[in-house]
């Protein structure tokens, strides 16, 4: 009799504890930081990164047509080291979606494997990097995001609609971008942070932090980071996607680049020390035109260490309306180029200099809409989720 009684009470406490251990639906304990899943093959189903793991880019992974990559707030993503064809990167193809729809207290943090962030941080809501400084770039590639809208493109033989996007080599098909559907899809991006990217895959061919190539007005992107990429923050080339609430941080070419008559509207934006242009705005380069709207913009244009190379400069066939803008920390040689482009427009643009300096900041005559002097014009209270706010450079804006 006691040896039954035994038994039962044995079991019993068995199954107390097997209850006690299992997680409900519920569960939000934090995962454990050895939860890494390398991927080394493209995404052709619908897919979903969750959290829990850290997700490792084990080459150019590509979201293709008709598949949907759903990333979960809070994600970490690494790339592996590597340069040529064999550049580390996360590229979404014509008919493909990105649904990455992070928050301002679960970041979706894009960077390299030498970065030891992992998810207990992001629960601790601890975003900086724990090892790597905001200056270091090249170990990674980068995220493009490629559609089916117009962009103005040209070749030997005339107009072309659709061609090949850099950083993507010409041997994959799914680097084509362009069409004729400016309404189009490639889903939803907001509050990422894309860290020490833009590694070569040839000679002067680096990738962007982020690549816009014929994205179109269907696409969502907000609250985006880019920091330390060696190429470019954000190079948009044609397409009709407005972004808002954007960060470029210590890149190495230009801050922001806009290509092939992209022509939607980017507001609310900050650009600090990036290594070359703060603004790059090109024109058309075929028959099809269509401007662009930047406004209410901060830019930090030199530090202890780094000097911009100038503002803003355009091409003589740029189109494009700059409104709301604000330089500081400008420095002797940083100049507004190229001002007589006849569809560039300047309206409420300070530059925080002396008056009677002003003239030696741009290039020709003054436009009447430039000023001397001011005070910040984007609006920063919400981006208290960069790393930028962490390290304190925003302070002053």
């Amino acid at each position: 009799m006691k040896s039954n009684l035994f038994a039962i009470l044995f079991m019993a406490s068995l199954i107390v504890l097997a209850s006690c251990s299992k997680k409900s639906d519920n569960d939000t304990t934090t995962p454990t930081d050895e939860a890494v899943v390398v991927v080394e093959s493209n995404i052709t189903t619908n897919t979903t990164w969750s959290s829990d793991k850290v997700y490792q880019l084990g080459g150019r992974i590509t979201v293709t047509s008709g598949a949907t990559l759903t990333i979960q707030p809070g994600t970490i993503i690494k790339g592996e080291a590597g340069t040529g064809a064999n550049a580390t990167a996360l590229l979404i193809a014509r008919g493909g979606k990105l649904m990455a729809e992070g928050s301002a207290t679960k970041p979706i943090i894009f960077t390299s494997v030498a970065d030891e962030i992992m998810p207990k941080d992001i629960t601790a809501g601890n975003f900086a990097s724990p090892n790597l400084t905001p200056d270091v770039n090249g170990y990674w590639g980068g995220v493009l995001v490629l559609g089916k809208a117009k962009i103005s493109a040209s070749n030997d033989a005339g107009d072309v609609t659709e061609v090949q996007i850099e950083g993507i080599p010409t041997s994959d098909p799914n680097g084509l971008y362009g069409g004729s559907d400016d309404a189009d899809n490639s889903g939803v991006i907001k509050y990422i942070s894309i860290r020490h990217g833009g590694t070569n895959i040839g000679s002067g061919n680096e990738i962007n932090g982020l690549t816009l190539g014929g994205v179109g007005s269907g696409t969502v992107i907000e609250n985006v980071e880019i920091v330390a990429n060696q190429d470019d923050g954000i190079e948009f080339f044609g397409g009709k996607v407005s972004v808002k609430n954007v960060i470029s941080w210590n890149v190495g070419d230009d801050a922001l680049d806009t290509d092939q008559s992209w022509g939607g509207t980017l507001d609310n934006f900050v650009v600090i020390t990036p290594g070359n242009h703060c603004l790059e705005l090109d024109g058309p380069e075929g028959s099809y035109s269509a401007g662009h709207t930047m406004k209410n913009a901060s830019f930090i244009t030199s530090s202890d260490v780094v000097t911009s190379t100038d503002l803003i400069n355009v091409d003589a066939n740029s189109i494009v309306a700059l409104d709301n803008f604000f330089f500081t920390n400008v420095v002797e040689g940083q100049k507004i180029n190229r001002v007589t482009a006849a569809a560039v427009s300047f309206n409420e643009i300070y530059i925080n200099v002396p008056a009677d300096s002003l003239a030696n900041h741009v290039h020709g005559d003054i436009p009447a809409g430039v000023h001397a002097g001011g005070t910040s014009k984007a609006n920063v209270s919400g981006f208290t989720w960069t790393w930028a706010h962490a390290a304190g450079v925003l302070s002053g804006l």
